[in-house]
């Protein structure tokens, strides 16, 4: 039984279905993502990230596109589920417009709500860990189909701290929490996400939603119903 004090946990596959990211938030990004930089390619939240994909197009193919061109290539990132930091921080800015119009909220399974309030009742912190930029994890979270869950949360951890399969990056959590590896729980769908969270000193738990395949090398619930905290 885990008995410290902060539970880290993943989105997709997690808190949420896999579908909502690739049937809803994907399709709404690339059906609108020409219109939007023809509007919002200035702002700085857009125009930066813009030149680091520039910066990456040049380094890899040594070319410079033009707006149109460079809205076509985040459809194709986006199709191919690239985990570029530049590209989910334009999918968070395009994403924010379309949760604060209403039309998108954030799917959360319904064990989830739950388990957040009775974990924070027992004084643990809880914060969240995932390959979207932390803006679309509030935006998810803040928008929910529940109601807004983000006071249920301390911290949202983007790919800033490193990539998900890489030991190094949940070491780097640990430090800025100024905790101990061994007194964080991660939630995960993906074995090897658990892996190096594991390596790193963690506590896993695979959380085995429908489709997700089950691995030998972790504790398994269904859904977070079944993690049982000590009181």
């Amino acid at each position: 039984m885990f008995k410290g004090s902060y539970i880290l946990m993943d989105i997709e596959g997690t808190t949420t279905s896999v579908a909502f990211v690739y049937d809803t938030l994907f399709p709404y990004f690339k059906t609108r993502i020409h219109g939007f930089l023809q509007d919002r390619a200035s702002l700085l939240s857009v125009a930066e990230p813009l030149r680091l994909v520039q910066n990456t197009l040049w380094e890899e193919a040594g070319v410079v596109l033009t707006l149109e061109e460079l809205a076509d290539q985040l459809v194709a990132w986006t199709t191919a589920d690239r985990k570029h930091p530049a590209l989910k921080a334009i999918q968070g800015v395009a994403w924010r417009d379309g949760y604060e119009k209403g039309a998108l909220k954030g799917h959360v399974y319904e064990d989830v709500p739950p388990a957040l309030t009775r974990w924070k009742a027992l004084g643990m912190q809880l914060g969240i860990y995932s390959s979207g930029s932390a803006e679309a994890q509030h935006l998810l979270f803040k928008h929910a189909i529940f109601g807004d869950l983000t006071p249920c949360f301390s911290n949202y951890f983007d790919t800033g701290v490193g990539p998900k399969r890489d030991v190094g990056s949940y070491q780097n959590i640990a430090e800025f929490l100024q905790l101990l590896p061994n007194t964080i729980l991660f939630l995960s769908d993906v074995a090897e996400e658990l892996d190096a969270a594991a390596t790193a000193g963690m506590h896993t738990t695979q959380v085995v939603r429908p489709g997700t395949a089950e691995s030998s090398r972790h504790p398994v619930v269904k859904d977070f119903s079944a993690i049982i905290l000590p009181s």
